[in-house]
């Protein structure tokens, strides 16, 4: 269950008197807050488009996207996978707030290649018990674009698949490369 990040990261527990990254995301809150306007919108997302992504913290997706708040819909979750989870998202996301489109994005570098049911495993004997979902892990990064493409495209619960496209997003260059 090894993890190495791409960068080092701030030690937490090297001031436990110190406020936790809890604290100063309140303390940002309260100072974003001072100057926030309600713009009016509505939770219909303007664009009419759900973007499904991983959660990796590289990735910028409203920068990436060219998209402001309001756009999309952005469901993120560990590898960007069409998991039950995420088609009940998506089907929320069309049926009652009118997306029609649906962009699943991949990522080079991803957490969850080569990652094995053996981190399940690990789980299990460290917590004892067996988690009930499934790891989602992938060696073939274009190959598991076009399986959640798939599974999206043969939800019956979702109403629109006619406009569901797969990307993989070049951590290096900023780039989205089309899955067919």
């Amino acid at each position: 269950m090894t993890v190495t990040p791409d960068r080092p990261t701030p030690n937490a527990a090297a001031d436990p008197a110190g406020p936790t990254i809890i604290d100063r995301f309140v303390a940002a809150n309260r100072e974003y807050a001072v100057t926030f306007q309600d713009g009016g919108m509505d939770a219909r997302p303007v664009q009419k488009i759900a973007v499904v992504a991983c959660m990796d913290a590289r990735l910028d997706l409203f920068a990436a996207l060219g998209l402001e708040l309001g756009d999309a819909h952005v469901i993120r979750n560990a590898g960007g996978v069409v998991t039950d989870d995420t088609i009940r998202s998506l089907t929320i996301s069309q049926r009652a707030l009118g997306t029609r489109s649906i962009a699943l994005i991949h990522h080079t570098g991803c957490g969850l290649l080569g990652l094995t049911e053996d981190f399940r495993r690990e789980l299990e004997l460290e917590v004892g018990q067996r988690p009930q979902w499934a790891v989602e892990s992938f060696v073939d990064l274009d190959g598991d674009v076009r399986q959640s493409m798939q599974r999206v495209r043969t939800s019956p619960f979702l109403l629109h698949t006619d406009d569901v496209r797969g990307f993989v997003f070049d951590v290096h260059t900023g780039l989205l490369r089309e899955i067919d």
